[in-house]
């Protein structure tokens, strides 16, 4: 029986969190074994942002190290840089050909983040859509783990395979569907009070899979709370819930049962909370951490995977390639 091709990627913009390993890097670790797995480091995405060129190599190292930590078998599946694959920019052209300002206009990833930075509405921004397209349709990915922020992103990636089929009248991009285990899409709560983790609000609103112990502490005591509920067994509210939520991901269920019915009776300390929430945590992630320190300097294996990944990568981006040419209609004279 065939297996199914899975396309994923996390940006390199520094330490993975613990949102990114629960939200994608845990579920990378279970399919492996099960599907036909390409997971990359979009270096390319992270230039629509301006990064440093040696910021941009060491966060690249840092993923895959981090990749490697968390248990992606290098010979399970491909693990690549995006970088590494220049049919990707090829088929992001090819894609942008039939991609209309005005959709691409209206996403509202970018709104958001053109909203958040005026001063930087760059085309690769705008086109960003296209380029995760041609990520995922390279490979003829049928499921792809996103996040709920990005399902706009993979519906307009349908869009966009089905729409070159239709006016090259073939039968080349399948549909890819969001891959989440039957489960909700997981959206791991920041420290900020509000919203999902995210290295956007800042390092102290995120726990980095790397982080020593007494850094989880500091980070997780700063945490925001409020100041207590008044009524027994009233709905919290959302910076505490994301502690609550936070605590069901590190904690075992007789110690949540434990601080959540300390908050229907209105007992609850948030301090001893935190303190409960970071020493799990610490126990949680110490394995993770230590194989990353194990992992991180070690140039010769990083590079021995980072290339046998890319030459997987290429040849199922190949084939890809010659059969999107072909449609277009491109015939060598030579």
């Amino acid at each position: 029986m065939t297996k199914e091709t899975v396309v994923s990627a996390i940006r390199p913009t520094g330490n993975l969190h613990l949102g990114n390993y629960i939200g994608a890097v845990k579920n990378f670790v279970q399919m492996q074994h099960e599907h036909d797995c390409f997971f990359f480091i979009a270096d390319y995405h992270s230039l629509t942002t301006h990064p440093n060129p040696k910021d941009l190599h060491e966060n690249a190292k840092t993923v895959l190290a981090e990749y490697i930590a968390c248990g992606i078998d290098p010979e399970a599946c491909a693990i690549y840089m995006q970088s590494d694959l220049p049919e990707i920019p090829e088929l992001y052209l090819l894609l942008n050909m039939h991609a209309y300002k005005g959709e691409l206009e209206r996403v509202a990833s970018f709104k958001e983040k053109a909203k958040k930075q005026p001063d930087n509405v760059n085309a690769g921004l705008l086109t960003y859509p296209v380029m995760m397209a041609a990520d995922i349709l390279m490979h003829k990915a049928t499921k792809v783990p996103v996040g709920r922020d990005q399902q706009q992103h993979l519906e307009m990636c349908r869009t966009f395979g089905n729409r070159f089929n239709r006016i090259y009248n073939v039968d080349i991009f399948p549909e890819a569907e969001a891959f989440n285990f039957g489960k909700e899409l997981i959206k791991i709560p920041g420290l900020q009070g509000g919203g999902k983790m995210s290295k956007s609000e800042g390092d102290n609103t995120v726990i980095n899979l790397s982080d020593s112990p007494e850094s989880i502490r500091k980070k997780v005591s700063r945490a925001v709370s409020d100041s207590g509920p008044t009524l027994p067994n009233s709905t919290p509210t959302e910076p505490v819930q994301n502690l609550f939520d936070l605590m069901k991901i590190v904690s075992d269920e007789n110690t949540f049962d434990t601080f959540l019915s300390k908050y229907n009776d209105c007992s609850i300390r948030y301090g001893d909370m935190k303190k409960q929430i970071a020493e799990d945590m610490v126990t949680y992630l110490t394995p993770i951490r230590e194989k990353i320190e194990a992992v991180k300097n070690d140039d010769a294996l990083l590079a021995k995977i980072a290339k046998n990944g890319a030459e997987k990568a290429r040849e199922s981006a190949g084939r890809t390639m010659k059969e999107v040419r072909e449609a277009i209609g491109f015939r060598k004279f030579y």
